[in-house]
C-alpha cells in the first residue's frame, strides 16, 4: 500500500512540474528545452536575444528569435510566462544621512556672531633694510 501511495505522489509531482509555466526571462537552457519545439539551438537563441535586448515584455516577442514563428509560438504559448526578473536590491549609503550632515557641519568653521566686529586686516610687515634688494 505504501508503494502505491508513493507512486501516486510521485506521479502528481512529476505531472505538476511538467505543467509549470516556464518564465522565458529567467529560464535556463535546460528549462527552455522542455518546451515543445524548442531544442538546444533555439534555447540558446532565446537566451542570446534576452541578453542583447533585455527581458521579453510580451510572449509574442519570441517571434523575434530566429527559428520561432507562429506555429511554435502557438504550441508553447500556454506553457510560458514573461514575468520580469526581480530588480537588483537598492544599494544603501554606508554613512547615515544624519551622521554625514553632522560630520560636514563639524568640518566647516562656525559662523561669527552677528554683533561681532569684522576681522582685522593682516598688517603688512615693514621691510627690513637688510631685506631690500640692492
Amino acid at each position: 500500500m505504501k508503494h502505491v501511495a508513493l507512486a501516486v505522489l510521485l506521479f502528481f509531482l512529476l505531472t505538476a512540474a511538467a505543467y509549470a509555466a516556464v518564465n522565458i526571462n529567467t529560464a535556463t537552457k535546460e528549462e527552455l528545452t522542455t518546451l515543445a519545439g524548442i531544442g538546444p539551438v533555439k534555447a540558446e537563441a532565446i537566451i542570446q536575444r534576452r541578453q542583447e535586448k533585455g527581458p521579453f515584455k510580451q510572449i509574442e516577442e519570441l517571434k523575434e528569435v530566429y527559428g520561432i514563428g507562429d506555429k511554435i509560438l502557438a504550441r508553447i504559448k500556454n506553457d510560458i510566462i514573461v514575468d520580469n526578473p526581480a530588480p537588483a536590491p537598492e544599494v544603501k549609503p554606508t554613512v547615515e544621512p544624519a551622521a554625514a550632515a553632522s560630520a560636514a557641519k563639524a568640518a566647516s568653521p562656525a559662523p561669527a556672531p552677528a554683533n561681532a566686529p569684522p576681522p582685522a586686516a593682516p598688517e603688512a610687515k615693514a621691510a627690513q633694510p637688510s631685506e631690500q634688494p640692492k
